[in-house]
């Protein structure tokens, strides 16, 4: 009897053991789908601003597509009016991202500076640009300070045809403006009252296309082929702005491209910003004559 009672327990226990595997199975399947199913990528939603710098302007709109294109329910829009209103409407909140061709402490306050978070997403050079028909190839830094300060007002007076020197230039809030005075002008300040005033590259552009003796300055992701056909880029001191003379340090006329937010991105800020630098945008980067920020061999 005893020996029964044993055998019946035992098969009991046995039962109980394969019945708790096959739950405890049951339940690993059934976390494993969970876990499935949170690590699936979230769809995004929504809309989001960047506006501020027009050198940024063409890379951040063809970024913008391809990252909408991947992310259907996702809408970036993005604007110029130059990268001291990038700042000032990331600052404010009135857009998600502003695009700045400068540091924001060379603008803001050091205590509103300190708000926004930096996202360098590419390097971009600048040109020093004639109207096609100025008879000039090469300035030395010297003459281009004294063009733009007043003190040399005639091509003649750098070698070239006696033709009246027309100015082109951006507003004070522009960062393309405030990189140019910094590195091609070493600080001086620009002649008042002579200068053509533009708002945005595209605008400058146009200008220096259309002004007998105009000269002016572009990035470079403007100085596209089709472009470089009515408008000459003059060479500095002998050297091209290219890839390699920026790079290497020998060309001194370039910036980050910093792409600020108020705080730590979220949500489609956040993946805008990530796509950006990634690997499905940086041919682009390259292509728009921009330059990686890890092909750098200099840093400011």
């Amino acid at each position: 009897m005893k020996s029964r009672n044993f055998r019946t327990m035992v098969a009991g226990l046995a039962i109980a053991v394969v019945a708790g595997t096959f739950a405890g199975c049951g339940n690993k399947a059934e976390q494993g789908g969970n876990t499935n199913q949170s690590s699936t990528k979230k769809e995004l939603s929504g809309s989001i601003t960047a506006s501020g710098s027009t050198a940024l302007q063409p890379l951040a709109e063809q970024v913008a597509k391809m990252f909408t294109d991947a992310n259907p329910g996702a809408t970036v829009n993005v604007q110029g009016g130059g990268s001291g209103t990038g700042l000032t409407q990331v600052l404010q909140g009135n857009v998600e991202i502003g695009n700045s061709d400068i540091f924001a402490e060379e603008k803001l306050k050091p205590e509103e500076a300190k708000t926004l978070v930096d996202h360098k997403v590419a390097v971009v050079g600048f040109a020093v640009v004639v109207n096609n028909k100025v008879k000039v190839d090469n300035l030395s830094k010297a003459d281009v300070i004294k063009i733009f300060t007043g003190q040399v007002t005639n091509w003649k007076e750098v070698g070239g045809d006696d033709v009246k020197i027309q100015l082109i230039n951006r507003p004070k809030s522009s960062g393309t403006r405030a990189t140019f005075k910094k590195y091609a002008l070493d600080g001086k300040d620009e002649a008042e009252g002579t200068a053509l005033q533009e708002d945005s590259s595209g605008a400058v552009k146009k200008a220096i296309q259309t002004t007998d003796g105009a000269i002016g300055y572009l990035a470079l992701s403007y100085l596209t082929q089709d472009v470089r056909k009515d408008i000459k880029v003059l060479k500095l001191d002998n050297v091209d702005a290219n890839k390699d003379s920026i790079t290497s340090g020998k060309y001194p006329i370039w910036s980050y491209e910093h792409m600020y937010t108020k705080g730590e991105p979220k949500e489609i800020a956040k993946a805008f910003l990530d796509y950006m630098v990634s690997n499905e945008a940086k041919s682009l980067v390259e292509k728009l004559n921009y330059i990686p920020v890890s092909d750098m061999k200099v840093s400011r």
